[in-house]
């Protein structure tokens, strides 16, 4: 099988994946706390980063040492709080809104990166970052009457991500790519569990499969992910996790009969245009400064 080939094949399972992950999400969401659901998927995710450090070049003594430990620890801290956050927001936002919503998200890293890291946005992709901004409007609808505050959930977790996005690109210049997810899961199951016992509920047995499910899916999307990475261009993988959007949305309404208003639709289709122009241009102007430095 040709190496293409294989990573399509890895993003697509990782997103189908992810689609699934979000709907065992919100089922355990509106059961038990979400501190305490992220937590037990913390817990599983830090047991699949450490075996995959160990199982790296230099193992653990390697994945360990890292340029910027504080930068790091801060990295693993807001992605748990971004995941608890997310929760919520599957629980009173509902799952196709927010899912609609976290689309922004590459819009969101576009727009800090330039306070954060620095970096030049020209006019094209200001642009999209805008249009894109103004699909999120149209999400959200805030002139139409069923706006609620709970909307801001899935904005507040997007925005979040979006930071922890630039934060690994900053840290990209130092570590490896195994040192950080080693560090956001390591870090994060560390933080939740600082918190996460004061909220534990007894689980029902009959929920136990959903828990081990979330498990699961979270350890396998992502290492379905890190491979597609591997085998794949950044720009060739993006383009394919905005299925996720459908995904979830089937999963959303089978499942947990939510509704997509017009308003959705048409605002979600302007925010992953605006995206797919932003990575798509970010990925010219990559191979233009290649060139030149060449």
């Amino acid at each position: 099988m040709k190496t293409k080939t294989r990573g399509y094949i890895f993003v697509l399972l990782a997103v189908s994946i992810f689609a699934a992950q979000d709907g065992f999400t919100k089922f355990l969401g509106d059961r038990y706390p979400p501190i305490m659901v992220t937590m037990v998927r913390f817990w599983a995710f830090a047991v699949f980063v450490t075996i995959l450090a160990a199982a790296s070049p230099g193992g653990l003594r390697k994945a360990v040492a890292t340029r910027r430990p504080g930068l790091q620890i801060m990295r693993g801290v807001l992605l748990v709080a971004e995941i608890v956050v997310t929760v919520f927001a599957f629980t009173h936002a509902g799952l196709a809104m927010s899912q609609a919503i976290f689309q922004a998200t590459p819009l969101l890293v576009t727009l800090l990166s330039v306070p954060l890291l620095g970096e030049k946005v020209g006019w094209r992709r200001a642009t999209a970052v805008v249009v894109g901004l103004f699909g999120v409007l149209v999400i959200l609808n805030p002139v139409g009457v069923h706006f609620d505050l709970s909307l801001l959930l899935p904005l507040t977790a997007a925005f979040m991500f979006a930071i922890y996005s630039v934060a690994t690109r900053a840290v990209s210049r130092y570590d490896s790519a195994v040192t950080s997810v080693f560090y956001a899961g390591v870090a994060g199951a560390a933080a939740i569990s600082l918190v996460g016992p004061f909220y534990w509920t007894a689980i029902q047995p009959a929920d136990w499969w959903a828990m081990a499910a979330l498990c699961i899916c979270g350890t396998l999307s992502h290492y379905c992910l890190i491979r597609s990475y591997g085998l794949l261009e950044a720009v060739e993988v993006q383009p394919i996790t905005y299925l996720q959007l459908v995904l979830s949305v089937i999963v959303a309404v089978l499942f947990f009969n939510e509704s997509v208003g017009w308003n959705m639709m048409a605002g979600a289709v302007i925010v992953v245009g605006a995206g797919l122009f932003t990575v798509l241009r970010e990925h010219h102007l990559e191979k233009r400064r290649a060139a030149e430095g060449g």
